[in-house]
């Protein structure tokens, strides 16, 4: 189950990394369009205007890698006793993927959430082990699993 979960972020951050160059192409080429046939005020601040949407992208395009390069560092083969990168856990009767902060997903009718090792809950459960016992925001969490 782990290599379909991994496999399922990899495509959604690959789809969302491929829309972001195309945007960033396309804001490139009507930057290039528009500087050949413009001239004056009007013409510099739609320039500068797309050079700061331009930004914005590549700013977001980074982030986007940065989950990426953590997804590719995960092997879904190894099998965890202590909750690290890659674990697949259960508490609660949730199912939680210790990878990066990424949309939730369904396989196999089960809702998988991904936690980044760095936010509050990852954070209480990396290096864990299956009995576990802690409290976020009052509501107490139990290690179930590991998967």
């Amino acid at each position: 189950m782990k290599k379909q979960i991994l496999q399922q972020h990899q495509l959604l951050l690959q789809d969302k990394i491929d829309v972001f160059r195309d945007m960033i192409s396309g804001l490139t080429e009507d930057a290039q369009n528009d500087a050949k046939g413009s001239a004056g005020d009007k013409h510099e601040t739609a320039l500068s205007m797309m050079h700061i949407e331009q930004e914005k992208l590549n700013h977001k395009l980074k982030e986007i890698l940065d989950q990426k390069a953590i997804l590719d560092k995960i092997d879904a083969s190894a099998n965890h006793t202590k909750i690290a990168l890659g674990s697949l856990v259960q508490a609660n009767g949730m199912l939680l993927f210790i990878s990066a902060a990424l949309p939730k997903i369904t396989i196999e009718d089960k809702t998988i959430i991904a936690v980044s090792p760095q936010s509050p809950l990852g954070s209480k459960l990396m290096g864990n082990e299956v009995g576990f016992e802690f409290e976020i925001n009052s509501t107490r969490y139990k290690i179930q699993s590991i998967l």
